[in-house]
């Protein structure tokens, strides 16, 4: 476990890699893995040794195999699942929302049923690189220019307040989704509510001209915004290309800021170039971007604490990465690292409950990230599949596969 490879990681987390014979791996789960197909399928075959029976005192899982099919773009998932290829969908992610109406008209004559979980466990944020380090050579990792724009808080409230969320669940969503204002989701016990305290930046677009004409910015006669040296407030706007929902609100969100006299240059690009620009080379100006999420506030620290590889907005040195010089974390992030530290220590649950919601109040003030609208968990599954018990909780449709059933009429 504390040997370490070449790259710097733990040899413990390459023992297994996409070319282990997937018999070989050791399962405690309901299912384990029979084979595997790159970019095409993964089979599931029944544990025989799986510990738990149902009521009448029968091994569980009912089903023998499971086919888990890897299909990246979701219109041919739906076109495999109309067809009847399919047997379920939006169980690992959620459908997209344009599919509901369609879907629901379908029901009977398709003998599926639509089941809305509520909203998705996780978030959607647009984030700024606040990175102030330099990279091995001496560099800049953001151009010095756009980074005091990003580093200056009412700026990225100014950017906050004029970015129209309602419009995106109304027009992207169906309004099927929830506005997000938390970076714990709405499930967990340890959610802070905006009636309890936590600051939200609903649109208002005097609101945001004020803050920036506050921290120095104005206007020149054709209302682009420019900074107090005269530069024109620019920047490039990423996500992953091929997800329509992140596109569509990526567009929105360049017109929107195009009101307050800000330009964006929307650009999608490949999902595994963002990965790498995000948690690697530190090369970019603001993303959208996911986070799955959970019950449990800890299980976000990779994303929060300031050591975390997922700490994307103000990327540590990681672990095999090229040095990096001069980075530092904030007093807001200091102060995050505790509160985690704290809250992991802590088992009394009101207490947690207070650390964390001292967490969500120091986020939406800093603002790190600007939450956006979050998914409904929207699925479909056969008829034939029984005792589907869905929710947004955890993040996967079919949490109970133990428990599902076949049943062909």
């Amino acid at each position: 476990m504390k040997t370490i490879g070449p790259d710097g990681n733990p040899r413990f987390l390459s023992t297994w890699g996409t070319n282990t014979d997937p018999t070989k791996l050791v399962v405690n789960g309901a299912y384990r893995m029979e084979s595997f197909v790159a970019g095409q399928r993964l089979v599931y075959r029944r544990n025989p040794h799986y510990w738990r029976k149902d009521a009448q005192g029968k091994q569980l899982p009912y089903v023998d195999r499971i086919i888990w099919q890897f299909v990246e773009n979701v219109d041919v998932q739906l076109l495999r699942f109309r067809s009847g290829d399919l047997d379920a969908m939006g169980d690992a992610r959620p459908l997209r929302p344009e599919y509901f109406s369609l879907l629901k008209r379908e029901e009977k004559r398709g003998n599926f049923t639509l089941k809305n979980g509520g909203a998705w466990s996780g978030t959607l944020y647009m984030t700024f690189n606040l990175n102030q380090a330099k990279d091995r050579t001496g560099k800049p990792i953001v151009d010095p220019i756009k980074s005091r724009w990003f580093n200056t808080l009412a700026f990225r409230q100014a950017v906050a307040y004029s970015i129209d969320r309602q419009r995106i669940n109304n027009n992207i969503f169906r309004g099927l989704g929830t506005i997000q204002n938390s970076p714990i989701t709405v499930q967990s016990p340890f959610f802070l509510a905006p009636k309890d305290g936590l600051k939200i930046y609903d649109y208002d677009l005097n609101k945001s001209r004020e803050l920036l004409k506050g921290a120095g910015f104005k206007y020149n006669s054709q209302g682009q915004l420019l900074d107090s040296e005269g530069n024109r407030v620019r920047f490039t706007l990423n996500t992953n290309a091929g997800n329509k929902v992140r596109e569509a609100i990526g567009a929105q969100i360049k017109q929107d800021l195009s009101k307050i006299g800000i330009q964006v240059d929307f650009s999608p690009i490949n999902f595994n170039t963002l990965i790498d620009k995000t948690s690697s080379s530190r090369d970019w100006d603001a993303h959208i971007i996911g986070f799955t999420g959970g019950v449990e506030p800890h299980g976000s620290a990779n994303l929060w604490m300031s050591h975390g590889g997922s700490h994307a907005f103000n990327l540590k040195q990681q672990a095999g990465q090229p040095p990096i010089q001069g980075w530092e974390a904030k007093d807001w992030e200091k102060e995050i690292d505790r509160l985690f530290i704290t809250g992991a220590r802590e088992l009394d649950v009101e207490k947690r409950k207070k650390i964390y919601g001292e967490f969500q109040k120091l986020v939406q003030e800093q603002l790190p990230v600007i939450h956006l609208v979050n998914d409904s968990a929207l699925m479909v599954v056969r008829d034939r599949v029984q005792n589907v018990k869905y929710s947004g909780l955890p993040s996967w449709g079919l949490w109970n596969i133990d428990e599902l059933q076949v049943k062909d009429k």
